[in-house]
């Protein structure tokens, strides 16, 4: 069961990936972007208001001269020590260092012998707090994400194009987002301050609702309510 954390009526987890009629969407942007990276000062804050913060903000990644840009949708808080689902529950160990670092730095997992995950660190160092980024809205650089993915999506760059069931199972999931912008064990580190990999504001954005629910496919913690999602939003991940 999910609760609604803005103010409004309950919302069940999305299980159907009807598009509906939404505000939330504006593809393509309708201005240039600026897409400066947030200050550190963004990420050294409490980890839930980050994780609330960070929707509507956009993962920009930049690999071989093209830029792959997606709006997130969904995220997951983990809060080390207090959280027995977190990886840094029982202290730092070398594979999740990263998560001891200062906030602003992306830790990237391997999970399911198979699949990347990645992560926004939080708060002050030696803590080991992250927020799981686990849904993207595809807003720039589709066709590469595409291929990343081995997924044949459609090429124009209109509205229905952006919100077809193909598109939405480019990054519609946490291991999905990492194929589909090239994350994997080599960009675990990487400085979110920097010019690589970097979440941005979006001047366009003009807001949503936000869901907060139990978080998925874990086994213990399971009553804390730490994934927050946007209401409405189809590029949320199957809950």
């Amino acid at each position: 069961m999910s609760k609604q954390y803005a103010a409004g009526s309950k919302q069940k987890t999305p299980g159907s990936h009807r598009v509906p009629k939404s505000s939330f969407f504006r593809f393509p942007p309708s201005s240039p972007l600026p897409l400066t990276p947030l200050a550190r000062s963004f990420y050294l804050r409490p980890t839930l208001l980050v994780a609330r913060e960070l929707l509507g903000k956009l993962l920009v990644r930049r690999i071989n001269k093209r830029t792959l840009i997606g709006r997130i949708v969904e995220v997951e808080a983990y809060l080390g020590e207090r959280d027995p689902a977190s990886h840094a529950y029982r202290g730092e160990t070398q594979r999740n260092s990263v998560m001891f670092r200062e906030g602003g730095y992306l830790y990237v997992y391997f999970t399911y012998g198979m699949h990347f995950c990645c992560n926004v660190v939080t708060e002050s160092a030696g803590i080991g707090r992250a927020v799981l980024l686990r849904a993207l809205e595809p807003i720039s650089g589709i066709e590469t994400m595409a291929a990343n993915r081995s997924i044949d999506v459609e090429a124009r760059r209109d509205h229905d194009a952006a919100i077809s069931h193909r598109n939405i199972e480019l990054t519609n999931g946490p291991a999905k987002l990492c194929q589909a912008l090239a994350i994997a064990r080599k960009e675990n580190g990487t400085d979110l301050c920097g010019d690589c990999i970097w979440i941005s504001d979006d001047p366009n954005f003009r807001g949503h609702g936000i869901v907060r629910s139990r978080r998925i496919g874990i086994r213990v913690g399971t009553e804390r309510l730490w994934r927050f999602y946007a209401k409405g939003n189809p590029f949320v991940s199957r809950g």
